[in-house]
């Protein structure tokens, strides 16, 4: 129970930290942190939550990695369906504290979608269906390859989560424009039970393409790892 409480947390802190930026900082008036700030924002609470929890859970935060890494042998099936729940649980408590926080401000609406994740209309760039699916494969992708690797036995010991933390603060800055950014479906849901609407008609995306990329990311390094991993 204490893994799954700390996927809960974990992934709580994920949606919190990295929705937060975009809704409560990325625009503020004259100090907003802009798209570089959010995609650091993301970046930091894997790296900080690897360190804090990935002795207890695996810091997974994330049903994609959680599914990649059975894809990938390390991880058992009989923990995906708790280590899903819990992720998912933790992506909306977020979002419902985060909605708490930020419609005490004068003027707040939900129509600029609440750090959703869209395509077409909704993309922030005006991005696409298929490019958006495209992005959020590939980007998954990466992703698992990057934990893969850098969890790996013969890596460098004790900087997985640096690399894991960059690898998605890259990816964010890769892909923000196009999709707001997933590679995640918990923070996806977290956000779209409460914008409601488009968000949760395009949800379905942001939970397909972000699996399919794990499990591909996952039989890309079983190509080139070592044996000895």
């Amino acid at each position: 129970m204490k893994k799954y409480i700390a996927e809960f947390i974990g992934t709580f802190w994920l949606v919190l930290g990295g929705c937060g930026s975009a809704v409560i900082a990325a625009a503020y008036p004259d100090v907003g942190i802009g798209l570089l700030g959010v995609s650091l924002a993301f970046g930091l609470t894997v790296l900080t939550m690897a360190y804090a929890i990935g002795h207890v859970s695996g810091c997974h935060l994330n049903p994609a990695v959680s599914i990649g890494l059975w894809a990938g042998g390390r991880f058992n099936a009989r923990d995906l369906a708790p280590y899903i729940i819990a992720q998912v649980a933790g992506g909306i408590v977020a979002g419902g504290v985060l909605y708490l926080i930020a419609s005490g401000q004068e003027g707040f609406k939900l129509a600029g979608g609440f750090a959703s994740n869209g395509f077409g209309e909704h993309s922030p760039g005006k991005y696409s269906m298929g490019a958006a699916l495209v992005t959020e494969v590939v980007m998954t992708m990466m992703f698992l390859f990057v934990i893969l690797g850098a969890t790996a036995k013969r890596a460098p010991q004790g900087f997985a989560p640096v690399a894991i933390g960059l690898c998605l603060t890259l990816i964010h800055l890769i892909s923000i424009p196009v999709t707001n950014t997933s590679v995640n479906p918990a923070r996806s849901t977290g956000v779209a039970v409460f914008a409601g609407d488009w968000a949760l008609t395009q949800l379905w995306l942001f939970w397909v393409a972000p699996i399919l990329g794990a499990v591909i990311g996952a039989v890309a390094y079983r190509l080139v790892k070592n044996d000895e991993d």
